[in-house]
């Protein structure tokens, strides 16, 4: 599923982002090259990376 239909931008690619940075959306973003264009999708895009935080934090639990 495409978050940002501006850039291009697939969930996927964004949690990836999110594993490397502790950053906000468009932090994120320019860690993979693009900048917001309209913003409309920062809102869910900051929710996203909220999530796959979370998520990475249950599993180093579960690893430990």
């Amino acid at each position: 599923m495409y978050v940002c239909v501006c850039n291009a931008i697939r969930e996927s690619d964004l949690r990836r982002a999110a594993r490397c940075s502790d950053g906000d959306a468009e932090t994120c973003y320019g860690l993979l090259g693009k900048v917001p264009q309209c913003g409309q999708c920062l809102d869910d895009a900051d929710d996203v990376l909220a999530e796959e935080r979370g998520m990475g934090c249950g599993r180093a639990r579960e690893a430990a």
